[in-house]
């Protein structure tokens, strides 16, 4: 089996529009949670979302390009084009026709979708749209992409809550490894600032009304977020060989499902998952130095989370620095994975690992090392990235400094 490196990174999300700005915002601590401004807020219980603030398709797409794209496809294509030129493809027809898209979506062109209910149901008008579905289909994204770089491979899209991203990463890695591709295009994105999912995660009572504080006694739950984080993953041999600069490698992934329940999380699904990813690259439990958490700041989740890592990790738990990056960049479903994959990735890189934004009080049941509000200098070999959905479908990544 092959050696997978990640040579391309690509990232838009609210705490910046590049791979530069988003680490950036991550060693400073900057949250991107701010009052809500894509939608009208004023009748939800919830005020607070981390938007891509400002944002506006002119500058990326022409007009008539963006008409066939909801904003989740297009974050996808953004972050997609930063990632291949971060790496410095250089396309063959070759390589075309056997470069993989991998991406991950949860909710798909949301924003499409409910203008088209507000069309028919509230306005009474008898038409939508005539892009409503292409706009609105999970897999634009990946169709997208496929179009943007003229690539005819295997593409696909995977939803899974939001595991989507990691499932998604974690294909395209062992597809890669095992000499199915020479190079994959993997991630995951998101856009669900749209009034009618607001209001049903509304419904859930899981959104906090503030901000996101992951394990601190204080949480009131998790913050939405959106955006798009993509990566380019090639055998490390081809890699050296073309003299690409090398982020980091993956080195395994796991995945399980927790068979319980659909909203509440399982520590021992949790656990099985992180096993299986350590498993998968041939790990002790103690070469983990960092783990980047699903942490979305709700009380079942997190306390679930420190559990689980009490269960694989031992006494060496005690040892981990955990970060939960959603305190910052929100909790973007389907895209969540892959922003917090490219967190893990500065982690290693630049050594440099990010906080856990506004923690304020220790809680007995989060009693871990969760790298309180300011960054830490640190220099970790091995990492791993938790992904736990609803549905209880988990995907964790495990990564290596290059």
């Amino acid at each position: 089996m092959r050696r997978v490196a990640i040579t391309g990174l690509g990232a838009i999300c609210a705490l910046g529009r590049t791979t530069a700005e988003v680490a950036e915002s991550l060693r400073q601590g900057r949250s991107g949670i701010a009052p809500i401004e894509s939608t009208d807020a004023s009748q939800l219980r919830f005020r607070n979302g981390a938007e891509v603030r400002g944002y506006s398709h002119q500058g990326y797409f022409e007009d008539r390009q963006a008409d066939f794209m909801d904003r989740f496809a297009q974050f996808a294509v953004i972050a997609a084009r930063e990632a291949v030129t971060c790496a410095g493809v250089e396309w063959t027809p070759e390589l075309r026709e056997t470069a993989a898209i991998i991406t991950g979506s949860c909710v798909g062109g949301q924003s499409t979708e409910d203008v088209g209910f507000h069309d028919v149901y509230k306005m009474g008008l008898n038409r939508v749209h005539p892009l409503t579905i292409p706009k609105t289909m999970a897999n634009a994204g990946a169709s997208h992409i496929s179009m943007e770089f003229g690539i005819t491979g295997p593409s696909y899209t995977i939803s899974t809550a939001c595991s989507s991203a990691g499932h998604a990463i974690g294909q395209a890695f062992w597809m890669v490894r095992n000499g199915m591709t020479d190079l994959a295009l993997a991630g995951g994105s998101e856009a669900p600032f749209s009034f009618g999912i607001l209001k049903a995660w509304e419904a859930m009572r899981v959104v906090s009304p503030e901000t996101c504080r992951p394990f601190s006694k204080d949480r009131r739950g998790m913050i939405l977020g959106e955006g798009a984080a993509m990566l380019v993953l090639e055998p490390l041999d081809a890699a050296l060989a073309r003299g690409a600069k090398v982020h980091a490698e993956l080195v395994g992934f796991g995945m399980s499902a927790d068979a319980c329940h659909i909203t509440q999380p399982s520590a021992d699904g949790a656990a099985k998952a992180m096993r299986a990813a350590l498993r998968d690259a041939g790990l002790a439990p103690e070469a983990i130095g960092y783990v980047n958490a699903h942490g979305t700041g709700t009380l079942a989740n997190d306390a679930t989370e420190t559990a689980a890592l009490h269960a694989v990790f031992g006494a060496h738990a005690g040892k981990l620095a955990i970060s939960s990056t959603k305190s910052m960049h929100g909790h973007a479903l389907g895209a969540a994975a892959a922003l917090e994959c490219v967190a893990t990735v500065f982690a290693l890189r630049d050594g440099v690992l990010p906080p856990t934004a506004n923690y304020n009080v220790p809680d007995p049941e989060c009693d871990l090392d969760v790298i309180p509000n300011q960054a830490r200098q640190a220099q970790v070999e091995w990492a791993i990235s938790n992904s736990f959905a609803f549905g209880g479908l988990n995907a964790v990544l495990a990564l290596r400094k290059a």
